[in-house]
């Protein structure tokens, strides 16, 4: 077998593999015996039958036809172990000549995966910013509190709706005096000034009583996800059926024991700052190893062919398309409603898909780099979670896994995160921690 490889264009490799005429005729034999365990023919017993009778039973060129789907892949594969390659699309054979008595040759157009040349990534230094808490976040997040442990009260007869108010109302919107999908209710629920609903929808509300009715005005948003209805004026006739109003309790030491384990009232807002404060560093920390990552990635130099992106696109779509299906949901009725087709669809994906592939990459490079390895113990631990979360068991996950050909994802994404914390505790200032 004598083979070449050359670059062409859009990022592919040709790689051109000859068979001489005594490997065709050797191959040739080899697909006659299977096709004769395939065929039934009388008076042959499977797989004894002569190559002469099969030509003549199922005709020359398909036994040659058979012959070259095994060059074809057994040539495939002994190029993949000489030239080091890791195709990364499905190699598209091309017959160049095959005749007998001369021989076989044919080309193999695929992308390979690229070439990837690590910068630094350890010992890097990204800023660590972490935002200050102030007194407005610490009264905000105890307002939240003592909202869930208001009472709501009826509104006094002849009261008027007030922002904070909660009221139930019917509507049915127009837009050019023709009803729409979705614009119409009875009894629905909406808190005043909420901003739940379009426009200042909820503010003309404010000073109606109930039993009042009332056309409100309000236009929809250039960017609504119905394009249908984006940009255009309507209108809502309302009708208020019940005004309720929410009683808030007093913030007093009671209040901190009804909202929480602590005595008294300062105590109990003390913790609402060193919590928001924990959470600030949290996000912090979260953030700068997200920065180190990136910054390793900037520092890597690849040119990296489209198709992978592409791939990439349709394996991230695929699974939002997944995750639809498990809320009763499909792909088609999503687009329509955020009236976006795929086009739109996958060019909003591009760059995150860009950037997935690029960590990915990096992540692999810097495993292989360390040597970085995965143990049994650790995919085991990692079906484990798997289980858990599906609510199965470990043996049935390694079973579905091990029928979808999916183990070997497994092991790549337990080394991807091995990689990233690698490159995480060698960060400039890091303070590395045991696993």
């Amino acid at each position: 077998m004598k083979t070449s490889i050359k670059d062409i264009e859009n990022y592919e490799k040709e790689l051109t593999i000859e068979f001489d005429a005594d490997e065709l005729a050797k191959e040739k034999k080899i697909a006659a015996k299977r096709l004769g365990e395939r065929v039934n023919i009388p008076g042959f017993r499977k797989g004894k039958v002569p190559v002469q009778i099969l030509e003549k039973q199922l005709g020359k060129g398909y036994i040659l036809e058979e012959t070259t789907d095994l060059l074809v892949n057994k040539g495939w594969s002994e190029a993949i172990k000489e030239y080091n390659l890791f195709p990364v699309t499905e190699a598209k054979p091309n017959i160049v000549s095959v005749e007998e008595g001369k021989g076989f040759v044919f080309t193999l157009t695929f992308t390979n995966y690229p070439e990837v040349k690590l910068g630094e990534y350890k010992n890097l230094e990204v800023e660590k910013v972490v935002e200050p808490v102030t007194d407005e976040q610490v009264e905000n997040q105890i307002e939240h509190i003592r909202g869930h442990h208001a009472n709501m009260v009826e509104a006094e007869e002849g009261a008027a709706v007030q922002q904070g108010d909660f009221v139930t109302l019917n509507f049915v919107g127009t837009i050019n005096g023709e009803k729409f999908a979705g614009g119409e209710a009875e009894d629905y629920p909406l808190e005043i000034g909420s901003h739940s609903f379009i426009d200042n929808f909820e503010d003309q509300l404010v000073g109606l009583k109930v039993g009042e009715e009332k056309d409100v005005n309000v236009t929809f948003p250039e960017d609504y996800h119905a394009k249908n209805l984006a940009d255009k004026p309507a209108v809502f006739h309302c009708k208020i059926n019940s005004i309720k109003h929410k009683e808030l309790p007093e913030l007093n030491d009671d209040f901190a024991k009804k909202a929480s384990k602590f005595e008294t009232f300062e105590e109990f807002k003390a913790d609402i700052r060193k919590t928001l404060e924990e959470n600030a560093e949290h996000r912090a920390e979260q953030e700068q190893e997200n920065n180190v990552i990136k910054k390793a990635v900037e520092n890597m130099t690849v040119d990296l062919p489209p198709v992978m992106i592409e791939d990439r696109i349709t394996h991230l779509i695929n699974e939002f398309s997944l995750q639809l299906q498990q809320q009763g949901l499909n792909i088609e009725s999503y687009m329509s409603q955020a009236g976006v087709d795929m086009e739109k669809m996958r060019e909003d994906y591009r760059e995150v898909a860009k950037q997935n592939v690029l960590t990915d990459m990096l992540l692999d490079e810097v495993a292989k780099a360390e040597n970085i390895k995965v143990g049994k113990e650790e995919v085991d631990f990692e079906i484990q979670m798997m289980a858990m979360m599906y609510r199965t068991t470990p043996k049935q996950v390694e079973k579905i896994l091990r029928e979808n050909r999916q183990m070997a994802g497994v092991a790549a994404n337990v080394l991807r995160r091995k990689a990233m914390k690698f490159i995480i505790d060698n960060r400039k200032g890091a303070v590395k921690k045991e696993n």
